[in-house]
């Protein structure tokens, strides 16, 4: 009972400590009342039924994202390519959107769905792969990982899936408006959001109530006694990388099919490195990621509004976000301390 406690109180004061802080900042550094800014940010991201959808919006993809870093951190691996898994998924999905095009809409996008989540799921696998066989340390691997999908990226979109017609911002060929995923029926949110929440619960039952998911909790808690089990550690990095990065691919196709309709360099706006936040926020739980990325999604949404009212540049929930994460690693320090177990007597 206390541990669960502990889970939900630590994130908590690291998340009033981020507040306080950034507060101080509002009000030192821009001369703005912070009260008065957290209110617009309360407004911008859940004040009204637009608000909401905006938020929800773009929750969607932080809920895909977060599952490449959770899913590893199931094995003690920190993997954050999250966004270098969305890129080369949203490529993947343009590609393959275009080659079907002509297709029914329903071939079109599980098409598109199936070539995001093989590549966003092989790209953070190769990650794993590099850290079972090779030692590469997985941290660094992916976070250079991203780099190389960012690159690849623009090669493609500049380059042989090009549209001509494409000018100042150069993109792929359009999927076209009948294979573009649709809304949740009475709102403006696309399906991208049911597919994450979806894929949360699916994973929090698979690692609650199946022999891999335990395998794998045995695995994170001592590879060593794992191995002396006889458990294959390396096809569980395999398969715990490549289904985190397969999620984060999703995203990228829901970014595609749903709000761009074709791949450019506004894939690579920081949903996968936000989606990191969101899972160690969320302690890597499946479940708890919903929640949390809604949280970080209204954030993200309040900027425009703090904008538009305290001409505060639209970054400033950036910094906010910033500040966040530094304090949820600081704040690891305090599980155990907060409440410990009482002497036996």
């Amino acid at each position: 009972m206390n541990t669960a406690l502990e889970r939900i109180a630590v994130p908590v004061l690291a998340l009033l400590a981020s507040a306080v802080l950034f507060g101080l900042l509002l009000a030192i550094y821009a001369g703005v009342d912070p009260l008065e800014a957290f209110a617009l940010m309360y407004q911008g991201a859940f004040g009204s039924w637009f608000s909401w959808q905006n938020t929800l919006t773009r929750a969607a993809p932080l809920i895909l994202t977060a599952l490449c870093t959770a899913l590893p951190a199931r094995l003690g691996l920190v993997i954050i390519g999250n966004e270098g898994a969305l890129v080369v998924g949203g490529v993947a999905a343009a590609a393959a959107g275009i080659a079907v095009s002509s297709a029914p809409p329903v071939v079109v996008l599980m098409t598109m769905a199936l070539a995001a989540m093989i590549m966003g799921g092989a790209w953070i696998a190769l990650a794993g792969g590099l850290r079972q066989w090779r030692g590469v340390n997985e941290t660094i691997s992916s976070l250079l990982l991203t780099y190389i999908a960012i690159a690849l990226m623009n090669h493609f979109v500049e380059g042989p899936l090009r549209d001509p017609s494409s000018l100042n911002k150069p993109s792929t060929f359009p999927i076209g408006d009948a294979n573009m995923l649709g809304t949740i029926a009475g709102t403006d949110v696309h399906w991208g959001l049911v597919y994450g929440i979806v894929a949360c619960l699916v994973i929090y039952l698979f690692q609650r109530f199946t022999t891999w998911g335990f395998a794998m909790e045995v695995i994170g808690g001592n590879p060593k006694t794992a191995r002396m089990m006889g458990l294959d550690v390396g096809r569980y990095v395999l398969l715990a990388c490549g289904a985190g990065g397969a999620a984060a691919g999703l995203a990228g196709m829901v970014e595609v099919a749903a709000v761009h309709g074709k791949a450019n360099a506004s894939l690579a706006v920081g949903y996968g490195y936000s989606g990191i936040l969101v899972s160690f926020l969320a302690r890597h739980h499946p479940v708890a990621i919903v929640p949390v990325a809604i949280l970080l999604g209204g954030i993200g949404a309040s900027g425009g509004l703090l904008q538009r009212r305290l001409d505060l540049p639209d970054a400033a929930v950036v910094v906010l976000q910033g500040i966040i994460f530094v304090a949820i690693l600081a704040s690891e320090t305090l599980y155990g301390r907060l409440w410990k177990p009482k002497a036996a007597t």
